[in-house]
């Protein structure tokens, strides 16, 4: 998964530096708002390719005295910057730009003609970097319905490319719209609410994916199916009684880390119950492979409050006293 992630953002990176280049061209041949705020566009997003590319290369490294789980959660990170990065720079300059046009459409506009062009040529290199973010989704959507996949999604990366390129193609419309207009009506306000379309577009975008990476940044459980799998796991353990309770957070896209307690019986020597915990892990590593940290407590089957509680009573009771005799 994470070389089909890296391909993916790759293949977005190139496409929006060819992309912006030509826009930017455009935008000053035309002198369009909304041409200039998808310029805007596709440059934020080439910075955010590379922010992702980056994070992706920082969570390899290995855990050291300061960060003692490693580095993964570096993925989570720099996808939550993209979103920020969404927001503060390609929603809020193409909101900007839209509405000084519409407050103020005087002026003229040069040639459409290029960029009609560099709309169309950028179309098809969008689409060509949604196809593979497309390709690499439904390799991780597997059977399972589009809400329910983005929920149950741990790797955020295919979900900020994916949802990147569709902002783009709503907005490379939009700004077509926006020339189209401002050319049949002679109405250059129409370029301006191109341009708004495009901002408000990357807004929504921007919110959608600052909330699921915060969710991803903050530590988020395995899956309902995987805990349920790994409760049937345990429970069906060797020597284990019962699970009392079991913690769950991804560190990063495929490192998991995993607390429990188990009780076992109280006759359980101590070698037993080292060899009930190797057991526990080799089982679970076996079945889901992203379980790279994995903390067992043991239990006893009796309460040891109520077993100290016990005790203290008994040694403090007079000697020869008996309950009976009151």
């Amino acid at each position: 998964m994470a070389g089909g992630s890296q391909s993916v953002v790759v293949k977005a990176l190139v496409a929006n530096l060819g992309i912006a280049i030509a826009k930017f061209v455009a935008a000053s041949i035309s002198r369009s708002a909304s041409m200039l705020a998808e310029a805007v566009h596709s440059l934020a997003d080439s910075g955010n390719q590379i922010f992702l590319l980056l994070g992706m290369r920082r969570a390899t490294r290995h855990e050291d005295a300061i960060h003692e789980f490693g580095y993964a959660a570096e993925r989570y990170f720099w996808a939550f910057i993209v979103a920020v990065s969404l927001f503060t720079i390609g929603a809020t300059f193409s909101m900007y730009e839209g509405v000084h046009k519409v407050l103020h459409p005087g002026g003229e506009m040069g040639s459409r003609t290029v960029a009609y062009i560099v709309l169309g040529l950028s179309i098809c290199l969008e689409l060509y970097s949604l196809s593979a973010a497309v390709v690499e989704f439904r390799h991780l959507k597997a059977g399972r319905s589009l809400r329910q996949t983005i929920n149950e999604a741990r790797d955020a990366v295919i979900i900020v490319v994916l949802f990147e390129d569709i902002a783009a193609l709503v907005g490379l419309l939009a700004a077509f719209g926006g020339l189209l207009m401002s050319q049949l009506t002679g109405n250059l306000v129409w370029d301006g609410v191109g341009s708004i379309i495009v901002g408000v577009t990357l807004f929504g975008v921007a919110y959608f994916l600052a909330r699921k990476t915060k969710q991803l940044l903050i530590g988020q459980s395995v899956t309902l199916a995987q805990r349920a799998r790994m409760v049937e796991i345990i429970e069906q353990s060797p020597g284990v009684k019962e699970l009392v309770h079991m913690r769950t957070m991804h560190l990063g896209p495929e490192e998991v880390l995993v607390g429990m307690k188990v009780i076992v019986s109280d006759s359980t020597s101590a070698r037993d119950a080292t060899q009930f915990v190797d057991l526990i892990e080799a089982r679970l590593r076996a079945e889901l492979p992203i379980l790279k940290r994995i903390y067992v407590e043991l239990g006893a089957t009796e309460n040891p409050e109520a077993r100290m509680t016990g005790a203290t009573a008994a040694a403090s009771a007079p000697a020869g006293f008996d309950d009976d005799a009151i």
